[in-house]
């Protein structure tokens, strides 16, 4: 992975899949996420368990992609007392091998959402709609190397990082295959396909960021991509991301991404133009099939309210004569009840 900041490097041991012992910041979290999507089927979810050890509560959340446009989601904030493993609120995370195989598992509960944008408004979205028992089973294998990792200084020692302004100071990803099985209530749905996963660790805060647009997309074993777009209050971009091919991974070098919007400010399409350092060029299509709005706010140390808005559609993806599928993540802060990035 190509460094951002001069003078410094990345690194990525096995034992970053596990727990680290958290750091001073009252906000320090370590979260592991996961996606799949059965090409087959039309189905999929993505699920996080994140720790905030310092604040003694996890962030765990679970999101299934239904037949017929339905969503099944559930967040909860249980309590924890140490960083010591991912298992929290009914969501527990093992490595059985780093880099290589994971496995996720899920008891509990979920709401049950023929109308998914209904999520705008949680505490409605709770109280009209059912809950059901729920449990995941998943097997997640690596088909891809490591992307990312912790970015240090050149002689190994840790950045100085602000933990108001900090959104993770370790981040990795990786492009996965996944077999496994969600069942709510008396409905069962066996589950064969692709994903992505990645974990981050550090100080976090939602409003860390101005607004980005994340797109994890599999074609299949041997294809696929992640696009990347993070953008700050001055309008700086980041541009990366990569390609799979083949086994290897090919860096994004340069991005684009435009949306269609409906009147929600909810993304319903996009094209994405890709060039990466091999010289390679990409064009992707993208449909959204279904989408769940989720929002996370809190105050400011200056008693100003701040409000996230996370948009997360299952989307089905072309390039180059192939369609898979994937997700189209888009965080926005938004000012006077509408997305920065449009504003």
């Amino acid at each position: 992975m190509s460094n951002a900041i001069k003078g410094t490097k990345t690194r990525l041991a096995p034992e970053d899949e596990y727990p680290h012992a958290p750091d001073s910041a009252s906000n320090y979290n370590e979260s592991m996420y996961f996606n799949v999507f059965d090409p087959e089927r039309r189905i999929g979810g993505w699920f996080r368990l994140g720790n905030r050890p310092n604040e003694r509560y996890a962030e765990m959340t679970i999101c299934l992609y239904l037949p017929g446009g339905r969503v099944a989601f559930m967040y909860k904030k249980p309590e924890i007392t140490s960083n010591d493993e991912m298992n929290a609120g009914g969501l527990r995370i093992d490595v059985v091998e780093p880099f290589k195989h994971l496995k996720l598992n899920y008891t509990g509960k979920a709401l049950l959402l023929d109308r998914p944008d209904e999520m705008a408004d949680p505490k409605k979205a709770f109280t009209e709609n059912p809950t059901v028992p729920c449990t995941v089973s998943l097997d997640f294998k690596g088909v891809s190397p490591m992307f990312g990792g912790e970015v240090v200084k050149e002689d190994g020692s840790p950045l100085d990082l602000d933990p108001e302004k900090s959104f993770a100071k370790a981040h990795y990803e990786q492009h996965m295959a996944a077999e496994g099985k969600f069942t709510l209530g008396d409905e069962s749905f066996e589950i064969s396909g692709f994903g992505l996963r990645d974990k981050s660790w550090g100080p976090r805060h939602w409003q860390a960021i101005h607004w980005y647009r994340w797109l994890p997309m599999n074609f299949g074993p041997d294809f696929a991509m992640m696009i990347s777009i993070v953008t700050n209050e001055e309008g700086q971009q980041r541009q990366g991301g990569m390609v799979l091919k083949n086994g290897e991974y090919d860096l994004i070098r340069k991005c684009s991404i435009d949306s269609e919007w409906d009147d929600d400010w909810y993304q319903t399409s996009l094209k994405a133009h890709v060039e990466t350092e091999s010289g390679a060029k990409y064009d992707v299509e993208g449909d959204v099939i279904s989408l769940i709005p989720l929002r996370n706010r809190r105050k400011a140390p200056d008693g100003t309210d701040l409000n996230t808005r996370i948009t997360e559609g299952m989307t089905e993806y072309r390039c180059n004569g192939i369609t898979g599928l994937g997700m189209s993540e888009y965080l926005d802060q938004i000012v006077d009840g509408k997305p920065v990035s449009v504003a």
